[in-house]
């Protein structure tokens, strides 16, 4: 029978020499020195706008777009919670026994 040992070192063998496999070996982290710009972009010179990259419109409206969607979903959502039901099947209940589900004072 094979200590854990060799077998533990067997499979460190055999895996170490698969190619394609980096198993968190990738290098050290990489890290951006701050720049002190905001989003680490340098302003333009006076006078000329910034330029926008390709992806930013896209960006804007699909994020901003899906808010919207959201929104107007959650308005038009249908009223399915317990509490409304209930008083539905209640009032449909007094209804079919003859009897009033609204409280009407007696004048005196």
């Amino acid at each position: 029978m094979l200590s854990t040992s060799t077998l533990v070192r067997g499979l460190r063998v055999t895996s170490s020499r698969l190619p394609g496999k980096r198993f968190a070996s990738h290098g050290a982290p990489q890290y951006n020195e701050p720049t002190g710009w905001l989003f680490g972009e340098k302003p333009p010179p006076p006078g000329q706008k910034r330029v926008k990259e390709d992806w930013e419109n896209v960006w804007y409206i699909g994020m901003f777009g899906s808010m919207a969607f959201a929104a107007v979903m959650l308005y038009y959502k249908p009223d399915t919670s317990v509490q409304s039901w209930a008083l539905q099947e209640a009032k449909e209940r007094m209804e079919a026994r003859g009897e009033k589900y609204q409280y009407t004072p007696k004048s005196s």
